[in-house]
């Protein structure tokens, strides 16, 4: 097989191109070979790898790999979230950039993903410490949606999420604190599942990111390698503060067969009363209802009790802003260790430096007590499951397309991107919050072409029963996997 950067692998999933290695259709080599043509004829205009290793990836590819379930698939990794040994580490930072920082070691998830096969060929552009939901660091500039250049493929994991929609890889790592696995899946048309609280481990490096609000996975073009690598990378390390109850099967035996038929409630109004949801983002999930009716399951609206609450959403917010500055700020201060000097206000953006102003000067009560509000509104928001019996939770992931690029940064107005950003996130924040394992399937376009995701929540470590219903979904209704390029035809 010649690999060419316009050739059909670009649009097999990571099971497909698995499969033609195993069957002795091609070989890790000719992927990965066929992959890097491709990010060198397409990377220039989108901007999502930002760290290229890819004399490495060959010699990798060439070598004894780990007979996983992706063996010879190439993977690109989310510069943030996670080191791979040796290889340079900015997070969207300018400082860490210009210092040329790299990994001293591999953390667990990275070495989750060799064993299970993978060939990493870089890492992905991600906003500056993951912070804005656009990916658009000044360090390393914006990365453009495969769908609309014009327009943000989301954040944090923007660039990942970039590579695999135009086919680069067809998957890539990604982490979520407030919504940066499932924006960006919605904005690129991709599957994003962020997974429940403890599942798969952030060490050894982190027991625990933003209070327990960040879950790490990947995104893909299907369910079905949602479901393997989820199988592939899940559970803790000895000493982890957090574990998930273990599935009773594997996660791959979900996509064998429509499971029961479940209970669930749908809601197109925002937690924040303060927002409207869009017309097209309404239509996307009363199409998605539509459809889960037609399926056998039993839907109606419905909502959690402190569902656009305007008391519970202002004091969550409260409590969300005095954290998300202490969490900043801790950032601040694992950014100067690895630069082995303070860090000041020009090695970051002004946006970044005013979050985490008001961390500094929070103290420990503070921090406990806005702790303490997230563990009983997670008890409250669990009842929607426990207590009203529902088995899924069916809103829109925004309350809006992806937005053009270039609406989080003001140099005039620094607190403008954070609350540019505050518009976006309001369906999904709550379960970080909560640590419900939560995902986006791309289920609708907008009027004017764009990716919408809708976001579908299970109860606390059911992460199979999103899985089954997104199998079930993606054979009724199956969605484009990828965009037309420049200098592409649609066949």
């Amino acid at each position: 097989m010649t690999p060419d950067p316009t050739d059909d692998l670009a649009g097999l999933d990571a099971t497909a191109q698995a499969e033609l290695v195993r069957s002795g259709q091609a070989s890790p080599l000719e992927l990965v070979d066929a992959a890097i043509a491709r990010i060198e004829r397409h990377n220039g205009a989108l901007n999502a790898v930002i760290h290229e290793r890819f004399e490495r990836a060959r010699q990798e590819a060439q070598g004894a790999l780990p007979d996983g379930p992706f063996r010879g698939v190439p993977f690109l990794l989310k510069d943030l979230d996670g080191f791979s040994a040796g290889d340079p580490y900015h997070a969207g930072n300018r400082a860490l950039a210009a210092a040329s920082y790299r990994a001293p070691a591999d953390s667990c998830l990275t070495q989750r993903f060799r064993a299970a096969g993978l060939v990493i060929l870089g890492r992905t552009n991600t906003p500056e410490l993951g912070l804005m939901p656009s990916t658009e660091p000044l360090a390393q500039g914006p990365t453009r949606n495969p769908w609309n250049p014009a327009h943000t493929p989301g954040g944090s994991s923007g660039g990942s999420a970039a590579a695999v929609a135009a086919g680069f890889v067809p998957m890539a790592h990604a982490g979520d604190g407030g919504g940066s696995i499932r924006i960006p899946a919605a904005s690129c048309g991709l599957v994003g599942l962020k997974p429940a609280r403890g599942r798969i481990t952030l060490g050894p490096e982190a027991g625990e990111a933003w209070g327990g609000l960040v879950a790490r996975l990947a995104l893909t073009r299907t369910v079905r390698d949602c479901a393997a690598i989820l199988q592939a990378v899940q559970g803790p390390l000895p000493g982890d503060p957090y574990t998930a109850q273990p599935p009773a099967r594997p996660y791959t035996a979900e996509l064998a067969a429509p499971g029961p038929r479940l209970r669930v409630g749908y809601t197109t109004r925002s937690p924040d009363p303060n927002i409207s949801t869009q017309a097209d983002c309404v239509t996307a999930v009363e199409r998605s209802a539509s459809l889960l009716r037609e399926l056998g399951h039993q839907v109606e609206e419905a909502a959690p009790a402190s569902w656009s609450s305007a008391d519970d959403f202002q004091a969550t917010m409260a409590h969300f802003m005095t954290a998300y500055g202490v969490w900043t700020a801790a950032e601040l201060d694992r950014l100067a260790a690895m630069l082995g000097r303070p860090v000041t206000e020009q090695d970051v953006e002004p946006g970044t430096w005013l979050i985490a102003e008001p961390g500094r000067s929070a103290n420990a009560l503070d921090y406990l007590a806005a702790i303490e509000y997230f563990h009983r509104a997670s008890r409250d928001l669990a009842g929607f499951w426990s207590e009203r019996g529902y088995d899924l939770l069916l809103t829109p992931v925004m309350p809006e397309p992806p937005p053009p690029l270039g609406q989080f940064h003001d140099p005039d107005n620094p607190l403008a991107g954070l609350l540019r950003s505050s518009q976006v996130v309001p369906f999904m924040a709550p379960f970080n919050i909560s640590g419900q394992p939560a995902m986006s399937l791309p289920l609708h376009r907008s009027d004017a072409g764009l990716p919408i995701g809708v976001q579908l929540v299970a109860a606390p470590w059911r992460e199979d029963v999103l899985l089954n219903v997104a199998a079930e979904l993606e054979t009724a209704a199956p969605w484009p996997t990828a965009p037309v390029l420049p200098g592409e035809t649609t066949g």
